[in-house]
């Protein structure tokens, strides 16, 4: 933990706040973003940056889910559900996006001594039970099997997975990004992606992992900490913590040249959408 901690502790902490609900604000927006701070932190353009996002309703596929062998009928079973499909270019499975998950990204340069992977996911971990200290010493770090987008890093606390992390590497850069749970049906989250792996054939296949999804093993902070937890609650811990950490917090946007990085990296996502839906 102590190496998290370590990276957590910086002279300058970059802040981006996308927590604002927008229909419009596209899921591959968000990652587009996270390419473009990689590329100016990568680069020491800009400090370490944390960036905070929310999103309206969307199911964010990991590339391993395009091998299902009738994806288009799990991606109509979405549409029918009132979310839109999208697929990251990070690592992971399906997970869900709604006004109750606040996303967060850490990005880091990985330009000296390097960043090891294990590493990254330490610092979030870090993180988190730092801004949740009550609970910090019931808090684990392992896979739960049973909860969608299962990964070595769920965060849980008895067996119940609240968060889950991976990590987008590129341009000398790190993101860490983590889904918090915060509030919501969770239970009924699962279902929407346990549906999905059934309408979209997983068992009719052999050559991937997909979970046997089990609502009852994912949870959101708000149930496990038995009080009512809003978005706005959350950033408020997250907004301390980089202050405790860092000499400096400066909130802030895209600027400059990462403007037209941003551009053609969304684009990139959205081209590479297409001829993914294109082939079903």
């Amino acid at each position: 933990m102590k190496e998290g901690l370590d990276l957590l502790k910086q002279d300058n902490w970059r802040f981006i706040d996308q927590t604002t609900v927008q229909i419009a604000f596209d899921a591959l927006q968000s990652f587009a973003t996270d390419d473009t701070l990689c590329r100016s932190v990568g680069s020491q353009i800009s400090p370490p940056t944390t960036r905070a996002w929310v999103h309206h309703n969307t199911i964010s596929m990991g590339i391993q889910d395009t091998k299902l062998p009738d994806l288009k009928k799990g991606i109509n079973y979405f549409k029918e559900q009132g979310y839109r499909a999208v697929v990251r270019n990070s690592g992971g499975l399906a997970v869900v996006l709604d006004e109750g998950v606040l996303n967060l990204s850490l990005v880091f340069p990985d330009v000296e001594r390097g960043i090891a992977i294990d590493r990254g996911y330490e610092t979030m971990f870090a993180l988190i039970k730092h801004m949740f200290p009550k609970y910090a010493h019931k808090m684990e770090a392992r896979e739960i099997v049973g909860s969608y987008c299962p990964g070595s890093y769920d965060l849980s606390i008895s067996g119940k997975k609240f968060a889950g992390i991976s990590q987008r590497r590129m341009a000398k850069g790190v993101a860490v990004q983590i889904y918090l749970a915060v509030n919501g049906d969770q239970q009924k989250r699962a279902e929407l992606i346990r549906e999905f792996y059934r309408v979209s054939g997983k068992d009719r296949q052999e050559k991937y992992a997909f979970p046997d999804v089990d609502p009852s093993v994912m949870t959101t902070l708000s149930e496990m900490f038995e009080e009512s937890l809003e978005v706005n609650d959350v950033m408020v811990k997250l907004l301390n913590a980089l202050h405790y950490f860092s000499g400096k917090l400066e909130s802030s946007r895209l600027m400059g040249e990462e403007l037209d990085w941003y551009v053609a990296y969304y684009q990139r996502l959205i081209l590479r959408n297409e001829k993914i839906l294109a082939n079903l």
